[in-house]
C-alpha cells in the first residue's frame, strides 16, 4: 500500500517538476529562430538577386542603345554591336556571384510609341529553364530548393531636341543645291542676288533652297546618309556660305579668347535649342580655335576614325571627348540678312556630331557622327534624322 502511494506521489512530483523545461523551450526556440533567420536570409538574398538582375538588364539595354547611336543604327543582326554590346554588358553584372543568362534572342528592338525603331529591350535570367536558378538555404526543407529570377529593361535612343556641350563655332546646315547640282562639300549657297539692281531679291530662274526643319522638303544633314562624311573646316571670310566654312559665336558666359578656347576643349553647360540666336564672336578667333582643338585632341590622342564601321575606335573613354556637337546655322536666314544690309545674324537650325580627326594649320578636319543630346520637354520635336540622340531607360 505504501509503495503504491509512493509511486503516485513520485509521479505527481515529477509532473509538477519544471526543472529542465527551460532547456527544452530554449532548444525549440533556437530551432524556430534559426529557421526564421535562415528564411529571412533566403528572402533577403532573393531581393538582392532581383535588384542585381534588374541592374544587369538596365546596363545591357543602355549599352545596346549606345551601340545603336555610336556604332551602327541600322545593324540589328545577332552579330551587331547593339546585340553583342547588350549581352556582354549584361553578363558583366553578376547576379549572386554568377553572370545571368542572356542570348541573342533575348535582345530585341521594339518600336517606340511613334512607330520608330529606337528601342532596345533586354531580358536576363537566372532560372531553372536556363540551368542557373538561385539555390535556397532553408527553402529545401520545405520542398523549394531553387528560385527563378528574371528582369527586363528597355532603353531608347530617341532623337534629341536640345543640346549641351556645344562648341563655339557653327557651320551652315546642308541645303538643296539648285544652282550647280548636286550638293557637295565644295558647293556655295546662292539664293539671293548679292549685288546690282536686284540685290536682295531671289535669284531666278533657279535658286538654292533651304526648307527649314519640319518642312517635308527639309534636306539638311541627317542619319544615316551623312555618317562618316569628311569635313575640313576653315574660318569663314566675306559673305560666302560654304559647307565647311565656320563662324565663331559668342556662347553664354563667354567673355573672351580664353573662355572661347576653354569652350572648345571643355563643355559649356548652356542648353541650346532649335532657332536660338547666335551672335558672331568679334575679332579673329583663329588662334584660340587652334589652341582649343589641340587641347581637345590631347585628351584622347589614340582615338581614330575606322572607315569600316564608320565609327570611332581606340578611345580611352566610353565616348571620346573628341566627339562633340556643332550647331548648324540656317543659311537662308543668314544670307537674306547680309544681302539686305543687316548685321550678320545666325540662328540654330540643327546639330551634327563631329569627331575631331586632326588639325593642319588653320584647317580642322573631322567626320560627321552621332552624338549625345538631351530631351527638353519644353522644346519642340527633334528634326527628322537628327544626329543627336538621347539615351535613356524607358521601361
Amino acid at each position: 500500500m505504501h509503495s503504491v502511494h509512493g509511486v503516485r506521489r513520485t509521479f505527481v512530483r515529477l509532473r509538477r517538476d519544471e526543472r529542465g523545461i527551460s532547456t527544452i523551450l530554449l532548444s525549440v526556440g533556437c530551432a524556430a529562430f534559426l529557421a526564421a533567420t535562415t528564411l529571412a536570409i533566403d528572402v533577403g538574398m532573393f531581393m538582392v538577386a532581383r535588384s542585381q538582375a534588374q541592374n544587369a538588364a538596365d546596363a545591357g539595354a543602355l549599352a545596346g542603345a549606345t551601340a545603336l547611336v555610336f556604332n551602327s543604327y541600322t545593324d540589328r543582326s545577332t552579330s551587331s554591336p547593339a546585340v553583342q554590346g547588350a549581352i556582354s554588358t549584361a553578363q558583366a553584372n553578376q547576379v549572386i556571384y554568377e553572370a545571368p543568362s542572356i542570348g541573342t534572342a533575348d535582345v530585341t528592338f521594339p518600336n517606340d510609341p511613334s512607330g520608330q525603331p529606337t528601342r532596345v529591350q533586354v531580358q536576363v535570367f537566372r532560372t531553372t529553364g536556363r540551368n542557373n536558378a538561385i539555390p535556397t538555404l532553408m527553402g529545401a526543407f520545405f520542398g523549394v530548393s531553387t528560385v527563378d529570377v528574371t528582369a527586363t529593361a528597355t532603353a531608347e535612343a530617341s532623337p534629341a531636341n536640345a543640346m549641351t556641350c556645344v562648341r563655339p563655332f557653327t557651320i551652315p546646315d546642308r541645303w538643296v543645291e539648285n544652282v550647280t547640282p548636286p550638293w557637295t562639300t565644295s558647293s556655295t549657297f546662292d539664293r539671293y542676288y548679292t549685288s546690282g539692281p536686284k540685290k536682295g531679291q531671289l535669284m531666278t530662274p533657279l535658286a538654292d533652297a533651304y526648307p527649314p526643319v519640319g518642312d517635308p522638303a527639309y534636306d539638311g544633314y541627317r542619319m544615316p546618309r551623312d555618317v562618316g562624311l569628311l569635313l575640313t573646316l576653315r574660318a569663314g571670310t566675306g559673305n560666302n556660305i560654304e559647307p565647311t566654312m565656320y563662324y565663331s559665336w559668342a556662347m553664354p558666359s563667354n567673355t573672351g579668347a580664353d573662355d572661347y578656347r576653354g569652350n572648345i576643349a571643355g563643355c559649356n553647360p548652356a542648353v541650346v535649342h532649335l532657332s536660338d540666336p547666335m551672335t558672331q564672336e568679334p575679332g579673329d578667333m583663329t588662334g584660340p580655335t587652334n589652341q582649343g582643338v589641340d587641347d581637345l585632341i590631347a585628351q584622347d590622342p589614340n582615338a581614330y576614325w575606322d572607315t569600316v564601321c564608320n565609327c570611332v575606335k581606340g578611345s580611352a573613354y566610353g565616348a571620346s571627348p573628341r566627339v562633340f556637337p556643332i550647331p548648324l546655322f540656317d543659311p537662308d536666314y543668314y544670307q537674306s540678312g547680309k544681302v539686305n544690309g543687316r548685321n550678320a545674324s545666325l540662328k540654330v537650325a540643327n546639330w551634327i556630331g563631329f569627331f575631331l580627326v586632326t588639325r593642319n594649320g588653320n584647317n580642322v578636319t573631322g567626320r560627321i557622327t552621332p552624338v549625345l543630346g538631351i530631351v527638353d520637354a519644353s522644346a519642340g520635336p527633334a528634326p527628322a534624322g537628327a544626329f543627336p540622340r538621347a539615351i535613356r531607360l524607358v521601361q
